[in-house]
């Protein structure tokens, strides 16, 4: 791994998304019915999030537009009232940034001169005079499960549970030690390890978070982040082994990490239980019996396509190339790196643009030859940097409130979802785990559901009911079986139909019923 050359990739626009906390906490809001602009809701949803558009940027401010995902722009009339809608001249909508040392932003409009500002409800810019009630507090409303990247030592942030620290040194962030959670909570920040540790102002991790583990965030437009413990220590890499530490005096930036939303990493088995892996820099072929970084692949895909591209931890796509053979040297936008993908129980089928399958050749190597596809164009899939799931949808993330327990998609936080791989791409999900308790919870408490992929295409499911046969549940009136199966059709790789379906579902104050079954237990 140390000679490979990773590119990484420019932040997407949904990772430079904002909220804009008030000085009364509450965020800036795009109210879709009644043209106005408003500062009254309490958390970050679609309508409290923003695109920060740049037109020029120096060290301590920038000329931006906030746009709203409904595509509308924040718009200051020449009364100080403000609106959404197009901008009709070329300043109109643009705001100059001051970027503040507390790591809050004042917001100025560039024709007016005056700052937005918030009375805890209306939004209006008035004034010229800076005070408090100018101040906004940048919020990051990309998805809590982040990877941290330092560009100015070409590395990502990945912690390490033996030794209780937090290293910048993993080319590629294609372990499940490069994940982070990003939690904030009561204007602070807490960065969670995927062992569910948490890294404190004295450099270790530690099992729980405290005022030890909260850091104050500055926000830049572009995905930049620096985190400090708002005494005058930043966050940043230090010493020959760059650990990840707090110190007083960073050098060149040092302390500037780019956020962005943690990749899908996955391996592929074929049906000789070797895994695919790239060898010799660009030939890829079944191997390994042992997964090994270079047997990684980052899976991109989204929900607008059947298609998927698979990166190597080289930094190059899966390609498909001259007599069929495919190789790991494809570039993002080659027609050659798309792939389309089959499920077919439990394991995948990937067919190449020239509409032959991929397949094992004699020689072990990755050809796309089969017109059909048979066994030994199927592939085992299993997900390599996801111990949990931390799910989000439409509305907000899945989780428990304290009023009732009751799965919901519209939490601020999530719950975590431990994922139990089984065998022939079945998961068990496993969930409870949550980082700041908003009630008294048994430590029991668990949710099992199996799930035959967590990857596109159709799930069988069970849910193991924990009250006993014949007891009224919120789920059934009039007496519940010690189990129910149902199946769950998810078309796409998002998760929010999951989310929908298990919403229904309730957990209960009880030990956790007996692990579920899997079709190859039998």
């Amino acid at each position: 791994m140390d000679e490979v050359e990773w590119m990484p990739r420019q932040p997407k626009a949904k990772d430079l998304r904002v909220g804009l906390i008030s000085w009364a906490g509450s965020y800036l809001t795009f109210e879709t019915y009644k043209n106005a602009v408003t500062a009254t809701a309490k958390g970050l949803g679609r309508r409290q999030t923003w695109e920060i558009l740049v037109s020029s940027k120096h060290d301590t401010q920038a000329v931006v537009r906030l746009r709203s995902l409904q595509g509308f722009y924040l718009l200051c009339e020449a009364d100080g009232s403000l609106c959404y809608g197009r901008p009709r001249t070329s300043h109109h909508g643009c705001f100059l940034i001051h970027f503040h040392r507390s790591g809050k932003w004042t917001l100025q409009c560039l024709i007016s001169g005056r700052y937005l500002e918030s009375d805890g409800e209306d939004v209006f810019c008035t004034s010229r005079t800076l005070s408090a009630y100018h101040m906004w507090t940048p919020r990051p409303a990309l998805h809590v499960h982040v990877i941290l990247y330092s560009p100015l030592n070409h590395c990502y942030a990945r912690a390490d549970p033996t030794m209780g620290r937090v290293w910048v040194d993993a080319p590629v962030p294609c372990l499940k030690e490069c994940g982070f959670l990003l939690h904030f909570q009561d204007g602070y920040y807490h960065l969670e390890t995927s062992a569910h540790t948490f890294l404190s102002h004295l450099d270790g991790l530690v099992s729980q978070p405290s005022t030890q583990t909260a850091f104050h965030m500055q926000v830049r437009p572009g995905g930049f982040v620096a985190l400090s413990d708002g005494e005058g220590g930043m966050l940043y890499p230090q010493g020959t082994r760059l650990l990840l530490s707090l110190g007083s005096d960073p050098h060149g930036g040092e302390e500037w990490l780019i956020l962005q939303h943690c990749p899908t990493w996955v391996s592929l088995r074929s049906t000789t239980q070797k895994f695919l892996t790239v060898v010799y820099d660009v030939d890829v072929c079944a191997a390994s019996e042992q997964v090994t970084p270079m047997s990684l692949f980052q899976f991109e895909c989204d929900n607008k396509s059947p298609t998927l591209q698979l990166r190597s931890a080289n930094g190059c796509y899966l390609a498909q190339r001259r007599h069929r053979t495919v190789m790991a040297d494809g570039h993002q936008l080659e027609a050659e790196t798309f792939f389309r993908m089959y499920w077919h129980r439990g394991r995948i089928i990937l067919q190449s643009p020239s509409g032959c399958f991929l397949g094992i050749a004699a020689n072990g190597l990755l050809v796309a030859s089969a017109t059909i596809p048979g066994p030994n164009e199927e592939f085992g899939i299993q997900l390599a940097n996801r111990p949990f799931l931390a799910l989000r949808g439409r509305y907000g993330y899945v989780g428990t409130s304290s009023r009732h327990d009751l799965l919901q998609c519209n939490m601020d936080q999530p719950d975590c979802i431990y994922l139990l791989p089984c065998r022939q791409g079945i998961y068990h999900f496993q969930g409870s785990h949550q980082v700041f308790p908003k009630s008294q919870r048994s430590a029991n408490d668990r949710l099992n559901v199996s799930i035959s992929t967590c990857l596109p295409g159709r799930w069988d499911a069970t849910y193991q009911n924990p009250n006993p046969p014949g007891e009224t549940t919120t789920l059934n009136r009039t007496g519940t079986p010690e189990s129910r199966s149902m199946r769950i059709s998810v078309p796409q790789l998002f998760l929010r139909s999951l989310a929908k379906h298990l919403l229904r579902v309730t957990i209960h104050h009880k030990s956790p019923p007996p692990r579920p079954w899997c079709a190859s237990d039998l």
